[in-house]
C-alpha cells in the first residue's frame, strides 16, 4: 500500500521551506506532483522513502515552476494558468532505484560505483562506537596518525578500544582525518553542533547585491541555456549538479589535479551529464580561468567545507561583488554555524553522532546504516531545487542568490519525521531493471539508472555520454540552437 499522506507531508514540508524566506502573499504555491508507484523498496526505521520522494518531487516541481514562470512577472508568486503549467510526475520506485545508483553503475558490465575502503567502517571503542572515512588516502594517513598505529585493521581495532568515541573523533578531526562516534538523536539536540544545526533552515537562502535580473530564452528543458559551475565531489553536490544537467544545463565540474575525486579519465556515477575538467586554483592563472567561468556562468554550486573556497575568492560576498547575479549554492557536511561548521564529513559519517546510526540499530546497541546514501542524495535533490528556485527568482528579482545546505540539517530532518515501522524487501530481491539505461561511453558501454521524475508525462534522460574523469577543457560549450 502506498502511503501517499506521509510522501505528500513531507514534500509540502519540504517545499514550505524551499520559499520559507517569502512572504505568504508572495510564496508561490507548489505545483501538484502525482506520485505513482508501489512503496516499500527501502528497508528502513526511518521514513527514507517518503523522504527520498519528497526530495526528488520538490526538485521537479521546482523545475516546473522554473520551466513555466511568465516573461515579466509582477511578483515571485506569479505562475502561468494552471492549465498551462507542466505535469509533474515521481515514481516511488524509480526514486528507490536513483538514490542507490552508485551501486548500479557498470562499465561494460562491470560494476564501477564507488564503495568503502576497509578502513571506512564503525569501530567499537572504550565507551561505544566511532565510524571513520577513509576512502581518500590522506584521510586515511590521518587517521594512522591520529591513533599512533599501522593500517592493519586489527592493530586500529586494539587501540580503538583504549579511547573513549569522543576522544577518537577528537583526535581524527584534529589530524585533519573524519570520524564521528555514535550517538543518539537525543544526545544530538543537546550537542553545540545539534543545537545551532536546529537553528538552521532545512535550505537556507540569502539575497545579496542588486544586480540586474538576467532574462534567458526558453528550450525544451527548464534549464536550457544555463551554465552551472560545479565545485563539488562525492555524492550530494555531484547528484544536485547532475540533476540540473539532465534538465538542460551545461555543468562544467572543475576538481584539483592534486586531490583527484576519482581515477583520472575513469568514468563515474557523479559525472553524468557533467563535463570535467582540472584546475589548480593555487596557480594564479588557473584561479583567473575560473573566474572568467564564473562570469559567464548562472550556478555555482560548492561542496566543500564552509570557508575552505573563501581564499579563491568563492565565498559568498566575494562571488556577490565580483560576478554579481549568480546563484550560489553551498553544500557542507555539518552544517553552516555552530562549532562543528568547518569540519569534514561524508554520508556515512554523519549519520554516526545524528542519531541514525543508532536509530536503525538492529539490537539497540550495535550500528546500523540507512539503505541508501540518503543525506547524500536527499540533500542533492534539495540542492538542485534550490538551485532552480534561486534561478526563478533571480530572473524576477536580480541580486545575487545564495542557498545553504547541509548533510546533518537533512538528517535532523529525517530523525524528526514520524518512524516507519513497515520493513520494505531485502535489497538484493528488488528488481530496478526497468529504470536502467545504456549509454555509449568513450570505451565501451555504461549502464546507470535514468534520473527521477517526470515533466508533461515526459521522463528525464541524461544527454549524450558521459564524461570522463578530469578530461574535458575548462571551457563553456557554445549556445545551442
Amino acid at each position: 500500500m502506498i502511503d501517499r499522506t506521509a510522501a505528500d507531508d513531507l514534500l509540502s514540508h519540504a517545499w514550505a521551506e524551499l520559499v520559507c524566506d517569502l512572504a505568504p502573499t508572495t510564496a508561490p504555491t507548489q505545483p501538484a506532483v502525482s506520485v505513482t508507484g508501489s512503496s516499500g523498496t527501502l528497508r528502513s526505521k526511518f521514513r527514507v522513502e517518503d523522504t527520498a520522494v519528497a526530495c526528488v518531487g520538490v526538485a521537479v516541481a521546482a523545475a516546473s515552476m522554473l520551466h513555466w514562470q511568465p516573461d515579466a512577472p509582477a511578483s515571485l508568486g506569479t505562475v502561468r494558468p494552471r492549465e498551462t503549467t507542466a505535469a509533474v510526475g515521481v515514481d516511488r520506485e524509480h526514486v528507490a532505484a536513483a538514490v542507490l545508483s552508485e551501486r548500479h553503475f557498470q562499465v561494460n558490465g562491470q560494476a564501477a560505483g564507488a564503495g568503502f575502503a576497509p578502513l571506512s567502517r564503525f569501530w567499537q571503542t572504550a565507551d561505544g562506537w566511532v565510524r571513520t572515512h577513509a576512502n581518500y588516502p590522506w584521510h586515511r594517513a590521518a587517521l594512522i596518525a591520529a591513533l599512533g598505529t599501522s593500517d592493519d585493521p586489527d592493530a586500529i581495532s586494539g587501540a580503538l578500544r583504549h579511547f573513549p568515541s569522543a576522544a577518537v573523533e577528537d583526535r581524527v578531526v584534529e589530524e585533519g582525518g573524519v570520524a564521528g562516534a555514535v550517538r543518539s538523536a537525543t544526545d544530538w539536540q543537546t550537542h553545540p553542533q545539534g543545537v545551532a544545526l536546529a537553528a538552521e533552515p532545512l535550505i537556507g537562502h540569502e539575497s545579496l547585491g542588486d544586480a540586474p535580473a538576467r532574462r534567458r530564452s526558453r528550450g525544451e528543458l527548464p534549464a536550457r541555456g544555463i551554465r552551472v559551475l560545479d565545485l563539488t565531489r562525492v555524492i550530494a553536490g555531484p547528484v544536485c549538479t547532475r540533476y540540473l544537467g539532465a534538465l538542460g544545463a551545461d555543468v562544467l565540474r572543475v576538481d584539483p589535479p592534486a586531490y583527484p575525486d576519482v581515477a583520472p579519465g575513469a568514468l563515474a556515477d557523479t559525472l553524468l551529464a557533467i563535463r570535467s575538467s582540472l584546475l589548480d586554483l593555487d596557480d594564479a592563472a588557473a584561479s583567473a580561468q575560473l573566474h572568467d567561468l564564473a562570469d559567464r556562468a548562472d550556478v555555482v554550486v560548492c561542496g566543500y567545507r564552509p570557508g575552505s573556497l573563501d581564499r579563491f575568492g568563492l565565498g559568498a560576498l566575494h562571488l556577490a561583488e565580483r560576478h554579481p547575479g549568480l546563484v550560489v549554492v553551498y553544500l557542507a557536511a555539518w552544517g553552516h554555524t555552530g562549532p562543528w561548521a568547518d569540519r569534514r564529513g561524508f554520508d556515512s559519517v554523519v549519520q554516526a553522532p545524528t542519531g541514525i546510526a543508532l536509530g536503525e540499530s538492529a539490537d539497540g546497541t550495535t550500528p546500523g546504516v540507512l539503505p541508501c546514501q540518503l543525506l547524500d542524495h536527499g540533500t542533492g535533490y534539495l540542492a538542485a531545487a534550490a538551485a532552480l528556485d534561486g534561478l526563478r527568482r533571480q530572473a524576477i528579482q536580480g541580486g545575487t542568490h545564495i542557498r545553504r545546505l547541509s548533510l546533518a540539517r537533512t538528517a535532523q530532518w529525517i530523525t524528526a519525521s514520524s518512524r516507519s515501522e513497515i520493513p520494505g524487501p531485502d535489497q538484493e530481491s528488488v528488481d530496478h531493471a526497468r529504470w536502467l539505461v545504456e549509454l555509449e561511453g568513450p570505451d565501451g558501454s555504461v549502464s546507470t539508472i535514468t534520473p527521477p521524475g517526470s515533466l508533461d508525462h515526459q521522463p528525464l534522460r541524461w544527454p549524450g555520454p558521459p564524461s570522463t574523469y578530469g578530461t574535458d577543457p575548462p571551457r563553456w560549450q557554445p549556445p545551442g540552437p
